[in-house]
């Protein structure tokens, strides 16, 4: 690769054009696939919203940013929510209409799934598009204990009209080839890409700290993200009173927002949260962290906690390593993959609340802990190194030309 970061053999290879189909969210991801495309000599039509927008994305000659989605502000009501919902599906069919780009590839779906998943694929397929699609969850309502005959069915319909699908791990590629009977050369893994676009400043972690109320001797376990039964906050809330018991220096963070329709799955955890001897513990942040505060979360941490239930991946560690905080998680999933045991976190068994003390005591009783600095440094380069942008690209890049013959 040249200096200028094009491929050695752009003078040669057949100029690529791609829609990039985001569902309107998951900025950082978005970002960081748009600009390992660019470097690899692709031009992106970025189909996004409010949410994905930004300068990275109006200031390079090979990308063209389209803002189908517009406002998705949660607040606004029914009535609004439901045209400018329908103005978007127009919106988005007119585009596939008329597009250049021969390949489509989905990152996410929109609100309606069985629609997307079926009459939208069929329409880009009658239009010619070939179709990539990465699958960030195999099955993503199973994962929400919603599963049911339908979702299956029109998933099945998704990963047939499909040219190709990315997944992150060995392991989803399994289930997605033992629940759905993909051919085994129509998925390809790739890694997570590490979060390189959330805002970061100078702030030190004392700095952080002081921001958030919290002394420098504190020991601080960090629940980050949208809150729901599959993440498994109830068994960290149910480790807290023996956490304290043994540790007079832990505290606990939860930053992030009640994911959308679990509010009663909330309600019967916050008052544990606000129990005797527990409540002095916590420090709660309910609602959604603006991109600019996230540092301060995991600049003041020790560690990150994610005790999850059921996951096919999960962005929330790979940021985690981007700060380079150590991360505890649950053997769920692909969890285990991407954490080297005492270089990057420890592994502790899901629905376990004993073992997920095990493992925070034993956490910060260890080197990992004892020599933090050091080791965020060393965190960040393994996730550098293993999680690169530029290697998502190279992959996706040769998919994109193998779906074209080749050109």
């Amino acid at each position: 690769m040249s200096a200028a970061g094009t491929p050695a053999n752009s003078q040669t290879a057949t100029a690529l054009h791609v829609g990039l189909l985001t569902g309107g969210d998951d900025r950082s991801y978005v970002l960081g696939l748009t600009a390992s495309l660019v470097a690899n000599g692709v031009s992106v039509d970025c189909i996004g919203s409010n949410r994905v927008d930004g300068p990275e994305l109006h200031n390079a000659p090979k990308i063209r940013f389209l803002n189908l989605r517009g406002d998705q502000t949660e607040s606004a009501p029914l009535l609004r929510k439901a045209v400018r919902l329908l103005a978007y599906y127009l919106r988005l069919i007119r585009y596939a209409a008329v597009a250049k780009p021969r390949v489509f590839h989905i990152l996410w779906n929109n609100k309606f799934e069985w629609f997307d998943r079926t009459l939208l694929l069929f329409y880009y397929r009658l239009l010619g598009r070939k179709i990539v699609f990465t699958a960030h969850n195999v099955n993503g309502a199973k994962r929400d204990g919603r599963d049911s005959a339908f979702n299956r069915f029109t998933l099945g319909i998704q990963y047939r009209l499909v040219n190709h699908i990315f997944v992150h791990t060995q392991r989803m590629k399994g289930e997605m080839l033992e629940d759905f009977s993909v051919p085994e050369g129509k998925v390809s893994v790739i890694p997570f890409g590490i979060n390189n676009t959330t805002p970061t400043t100078a702030m030190t972690g004392e700095a952080a700290r002081k921001r958030l109320g919290l002394r420098r001797e504190d020991q601080v376990a960090l629940f980050f993200g949208q809150i729901a039964p599959y993440k498994g906050l109830e068994y960290l809330v149910e480790a807290l009173p023996e956490l304290i018991r043994r540790n007079s220096r832990f505290r606990l963070v939860i930053a992030g927002k009640v994911k959308q329709g679990w509010e009663e799955y909330w309600a019967k955890l916050e008052p544990k949260l606000a129990a005797a001897g527990v409540a002095d513990r916590v420090l709660l942040k309910l609602g959604h962290v603006p991109d600019t505060d996230v540092e301060i979360y995991f600049k003041a941490a020790d560690v990150l906690a994610i005790p999850y239930v059921n996951i096919f991946q999960s962005g929330v560690p790979f940021l985690s390593y981007s700060f380079g905080l150590p991360v505890i998680a649950t053997d769920v999933g692909a969890l285990k993959e991407d954490i080297i045991e005492w270089k990057t976190g420890l592994i502790c068994r899901p629905q376990d609340p004993a073992d997920l003390v095990r493992a925070l005591d034993a956490y910060f009783g260890s080197n990992l802990f004892r020599q933090l600095g050091e080791s965020r440094i060393e965190i960040q380069k393994y996730a550098n190194e293993r999680h690169s942008w530029m290697k998502v690209g190279a992959i996706t890049e040769a998919v994109y030309r193998n779906l074209l013959g080749g050109r």
